[in-house]
């Protein structure tokens, strides 16, 4: 059974069909990436499996049970988290709240502080700015928070929306470095990136979206060599 599962999903927003029957599953620790120009879809997949948005038709399960019609806060509570594009970090707490924020629905104190030493072991920097407001963090330690704040709720599955966006390549490489390193801890990834070449790098799988459909599957390996996919996400022509 797929850790997470779509199975037809159509998702709108107000009379635009945004998500046409998207299907996909993502096993128990792997990396999938969900590839696409903009407005593909991409991002209203996120939304749509952490409960932003409410499919019209479709289902999507975690572990075989139906999550797509629980509010966002109950399918955080069952492990799936997000750290979402433009990185939505809470400017005025610092540090240390923004963390302790992703822990909210937690009442185990040890492993809380367990988990925060484990942020603090894949980000050093956050922990040389722990009482740092998050809005004076540079763009590459917002983005670090985001993920850490998302790891602080012990996701199951983690939702990566655009990690690299914005971030300067030395820092793109180190965040994509850290993601691997999480994934190889156990922890399950969904990532959507920009990035084509990047995330087909780390990925154990994907799919590409167009137009809200997915029109292409495969091994990272597999999308990253095939013609289509070059031609169109990965700068190469024949």
């Amino acid at each position: 059974m797929a850790l997470l599962e779509l199975r037809n999903v159509h998702t709108y927003y107000g009379n635009i069909h945004a998500l046409k029957g998207i299907s996909f599953s993502v096993e128990r620790g792997e990396i999938v990436t969900l590839i696409g120009s903009n407005g593909a879809g991409k991002s209203t997949t996120l939304r749509t499996i952490s409960g932003l948005l409410t499919p019209r038709q479709g289902e999507v399960l975690l572990e075989g049970q139906r999550i797509d019609h629980l509010p966002p806060h109950e399918i955080v509570a069952r492990g799936v988290l997000q750290s979402p594009e433009g990185r939505r970090i809470f400017p005025r707490l610092t540090v240390r709240e923004n963390l302790e924020m992703g822990a909210y629905q937690r009442k185990d104190k040890e492993g809380i502080q367990q988990d925060m030493e484990r942020v603090f072991a894949l980000f050093p920097r956050l922990k040389e700015r722990l009482n740092q407001k998050g809005g004076t963090l540079s763009g590459g330690e917002q983005q670090m928070l985001a993920i850490g704040r998302a790891l602080m709720g012990r996701p199951r599955v983690l939702l990566l929306d655009e990690p690299s966006m914005g971030l300067a390549p030395v820092l793109v490489e180190q965040i994509f470095d850290i993601i691997q390193e999480i994934n190889g801890q156990g922890t399950t990834i969904l990532l959507v990136e920009q990035n084509a070449r990047l995330a087909l790098s780390i990925a154990h799988r994907g799919y590409v979206l167009e137009t809200g459909r997915i029109v292409l599957s495969g091994t990272g390996k597999e999308l990253a060599n095939n013609p289509s996919v070059k031609a169109a996400y990965l700068g190469e022509h024949a």
